[in-house]
C-alpha cells in the first residue's frame, strides 16, 4: 500500500502517494506541473533546481520527498501575490537579468532567501549567496544588480 505524504506547497495542502525516495524535483515537475524549477545537473550544484523549503533555498533535485513532508515549500509559481509578480522577479525582468532562462528560477529563490533573512546585502553577501547558481549564459553581473534593486524597493517598501 502507497505510503500518502502530505506537502504544503505555495501555501497550499497537497497529497501524493508518490514513492518518498524519489526527489522533491521530480514529484513537483512530474506528478503536481508546477515546471517552473528544473533539472540541470542532477548533483545539487547547479542551482535551477531551486526552491524554498521553511524559506531556506534547497535543492530539490537531491531532496528527497520525505525530506519535505510537512514542510512548507515555496516554488517560483509561488511568489507572486495577488497578481503581482515578486520585487526580484520584476528586477530581474528590469534589469535583463535572464537570457536562457533555464537556471533563473533557481537563481530567483535563491536571491529571495537572502533578502528574507537580509534586508540589506553587501554585494560580497548577494555573491556568496548566489554561489551555488550557475548561469551559462554569463548575465551574474545583471543577477546581482537584479538583487541589489529589489533589496532597495523592499527596504523602500515597494512590495
Amino acid at each position: 500500500m502507497p505510503k500518502i505524504t502530505e506537502l504544503r506547497i505555495n501555501g497550499e495542502r497537497v497529497k501524493t502517494d508518490a514513492d518518498p525516495e524519489r526527489s522533491l524535483l521530480s514529484v513537483l515537475r512530474d506528478d503536481l506541473d508546477l515546471t517552473g524549477s528544473k533539472y540541470g545537473c542532477g548533483e545539487g550544484q547547479c542551482g535551477a533546481c531551486t526552491v524554498l523549503i521553511d524559506g531556506a533555498a534547497t535543492r530539490s533535485c537531491i531532496t528527497p520527498l520525505r525530506a519535505a513532508a510537512g514542510r512548507q515549500i515555496t516554488t517560483i509559481e509561488g511568489l507572486e501575490s495577488k497578481g503581482r509578480l515578486h520585487p526580484l522577479q520584476e528586477a530581474f525582468l528590469e534589469v535583463g537579468s535572464m537570457q536562457c532562462g533555464y537556471g533563473t528560477s533557481g537563481m530567483i529563490l535563491s536571491g529571495v532567501a537572502l533578502l528574507r533573512g537580509n534586508g540589506k546585502p553587501t554585494r560580497p553577501e548577494i555573491v556568496h549567496a548566489m554561489q551555488g547558481n550557475v548561469c551559462r549564459c554569463g548575465t551574474y553581473p545583471r543577477i546581482l544588480l537584479a538583487v541589489e534593486m529589489a533589496a532597495r524597493r523592499l527596504q523602500e517598501g515597494r512590495k
